[in-house]
């Protein structure tokens, strides 16, 4: 074996990756968004240091979502006082903290912070705080099943402002225990592949070779991954005379670092953390019962 693509899950990327990094195995993943893969568990404190050569994405992470999800905000919603709230975990305190940060940048008043517990399901006292805070809408790091009761409490108490959080609200889930979702946002990670003709040339391709099954949101960028080992693997049997060296596992992270070519998500190419430098997102607003697409492009960073 010469590489890893994958895994989807954060979680499961930092129990596997440090023993792969060891066997010199190069991981190209579609979907992690943690920045500590890529950044180092102190990248929050403003010191970061790529933990894994071997290492790479295709996708933005969450140190894109917060920022993005506040240029929209203040920007296109015209919300100039946030409550911002997060569960406490990796993935909902990076997304309020480069929220927070870009949100006060631009002009923006965060009118109160607070951080739950994942497991709680009563926000009354939450509620009436973001209440009196005036705050014209919530942000909140962290995932669906605590963002789905809040926002429900939030309207039952007649605050009537829309909740928005990251990829990790935009679940079926959210709207189905949740009928008063209405108006509430969510960032993704990416674009949906209609909106580029490279992305429909995908689609058509997918469909004319006979899948049935849909490629889903990080089909296109798990396509993306593999073609970035095959150019790899390209690179490396070029540079030995067209034969594929017996060590050719220890070359391959070097040459991945090295790519640029044109993928079906935009231009496949990593910065040096292992990061893509093609960072797109999406954000998604409820809409008739239903998760809407509402804007996309790609993040300042």
């Amino acid at each position: 074996m010469l590489g890893v693509v994958g895994p989807l899950n954060s979680g499961v990327a930092k129990t596997f990756v440090a023993p792969l990094a060891r066997a010199n195995m190069a991981v190209v993943s579609p979907g992690n968004t943690d920045p500590a893969l890529t950044l180092g568990s102190t990248w929050a404190a403003g010191t970061p240091s790529r933990p894994h050569s071997t290492y790479f994405r295709t996708v933005a992470t969450d140190v894109d979502q917060g920022p993005f999800a506040a240029r929209y905000l203040h920007g296109e919603a015209k919300k100039t006082k946030l409550y911002v709230v997060d569960d406490a975990s990796a993935h909902g305190t990076a997304l309020t903290a480069g929220l927070t940060a870009e949100f006060t940048k631009l002009g923006g008043t965060v009118v109160g912070t607070e951080q739950v517990d994942p497991a709680e399901r009563a926000f009354a006292g939450l509620t009436e705080r973001v209440r009196s805070s005036a705050a014209d809408a919530v942000y909140f790091g962290g995932y669906y099943d605590t963002a789905a009761p809040l926002s429900q409490q939030l309207d039952q108490a007649g605050v009537r402002v829309p909740l928005m959080g990251g990829d990790g609200i935009l679940d079926q889930q959210y709207l189905t225990t949740n009928p008063k979702a209405e108006g509430d946002l969510a960032t993704n990670i990416g674009v949906a592949a209609e909106e580029s003709a490279a992305g429909q040339d995908f689609l058509a391709r997918h469909r004319k070779a006979g899948y049935t099954d849909a490629p889903g949101w990080y089909g296109p960028y798990a396509y993306d991954a593999t073609w970035a080992y095959i150019e790899a693997v390209k690179v490396v049997v070029e540079a030995h005379g067209g034969t594929l060296p017996g060590d050719a596992r220890a070359e391959l992270p070097s040459a991945v670092a090295r790519l640029g070519f044109d993928g079906v998500t935009g231009r496949v190419g990593f910065d040096g953390n292992g990061d893509t430098l093609t960072r797109k997102l999406t954000v998604y607003a409820v809409r008739g019962g239903s998760w809407t697409a509402v804007s996309s492009g790609p993040t300042a960073r």
